[in-house]
């Protein structure tokens, strides 16, 4: 497992759609995140909402990305979810 992958920071977000999001991550990976299918409880229910989960903000410091209630991430997850995505579209 390399540990530095997965420690790498979140440079760029964008809303490319209905909870759909492009991370740019300083290691050059990078790709879209589709949580349609995430179960909304907790701190991410009102992320159910598209216009309220498109208010998600970049922490530049952290290198994470977050929502304005607080819900957030890890850069890390996500970096998971977008690698492992791609193995499997190249394979």
């Amino acid at each position: 497992m390399d540990i530095a992958a997965h420690l790498s920071r979140i440079t760029s977000v964008k809303v490319v759609g209905d909870h759909r999001l492009l991370l740019v991550f300083e290691d050059g990976v990078s790709g879209e995140i589709d949580a349609s299918g995430w179960e909304w409880r907790g701190v991410f229910e009102p992320l159910q909402d598209p216009s309220y989960f498109a208010r998600v903000e970049l922490d530049e410091d952290l290198g994470a990305i977050g929502w304005p209630n607080g819900a957030d991430v890890a850069p890390e997850t996500l970096h998971l979810w977008v690698t492992s995505a791609t193995d499997r579209h190249s394979a």
